[in-house]
């Protein structure tokens, strides 16, 4: 039973707990080095992490945000005792986020990892968390593509999360000094999502549509995308770039 406080906050949590209990807590998922528990155990982490930092802003001590291997500990524990430690840490945010909109400004700055975000950001990436594994657990389900195709998931994915979505596969790519590559993400009725990277680093921001798209689909495809994962069907996106042009983009959006 998911507290009514919490389901207001994390409105997406209770589809994501409803896929967890469908599952074998080592059955595999569209995420490929992760089983289900894996899942469970990174956003136990996340739920953790969200609430520390905000919380110790809060109280006028700020944190850096600590890194993966904040995930250790949940790794030694029983499938029993992770689950509520995971419901515990949603329920912790809420009242973490809850009490800081109360007292703190929306655009209030917090530094969360190593980039200024605002208040809302801490509940909300909670939000998006919970969406986009959710699809790791089951795919392109009705529920899946529902939540993806909010246009709040794609502005959060490019101006709250931005460049480290790009950062994996920037460095896969090996620009040289003079190497550069550059692709729009369109979705009919909405901005072009547009992302570039060369040596110096990666940049991805919204932008009207102008001359072609390298790829275009629909706005849930365009976030799993933005998040190094695969649609199912491949046919719910459509590219007349060219296979270089199109392996390089695809190559610069891989994700975490």
């Amino acid at each position: 039973m998911i507290p009514s406080k919490v389901e207001e906050t994390l409105p997406e949590l209770a589809p994501f707990v409803h896929a967890v209990q469908g599952r074998r807590r080592d059955d595999g998922t569209w995420c490929e080095a992760w089983t289900v528990r894996d899942v469970l155990i990174h956003q136990t982490g996340n739920a953790e992490e969200l609430a520390r930092v905000l919380r110790a802003f809060h109280a006028g001590a700020p944190v850096e945000t600590r890194g993966f291997d904040r995930e250790t500990p949940f790794r030694r524990m029983s499938d029993s005792e992770l689950w509520a430690t995971f419901l515990n840490r949603c329920e912790q945010l809420t009242e973490v986020a809850a009490a800081a909109e109360q007292d703190l400004a929306p655009d209030t700055e917090v530094m969360w990892t190593g980039r200024s975000v605002t208040v809302p950001f801490f509940a909300e990436h909670m939000r998006e968390e919970l969406i986009l594994h959710r699809w790791d657990l089951t795919g392109d389900d009705r529920t899946a593509v529902q939540a993806l195709n909010e246009p709040w998931m794609t502005e959060h994915s490019v101006v709250s999360v931005g460049r480290p979505l790009l950062e994996k596969g920037r460095s896969g790519l090996e620009l040289g000094p003079d190497g550069r590559v550059e692709g729009r993400l369109r979705t009919p009725g909405m901005d072009d999502v547009v992302v570039s990277a060369d040596a110096g680093g990666g940049s991805i921001r919204l932008a009207a549509p102008e001359g072609p798209a390298t790829i275009e689909s629909d706005a849930a495809v365009r976030v799993l995308l933005l998040w190094g994962r695969r649609p199912a069907d491949p046919n719910r996106w459509h590219s007349s770039a060219g296979p270089e042009t199109l392996r390089r983009v695809r190559a610069l959006l891989g994700g975490y």
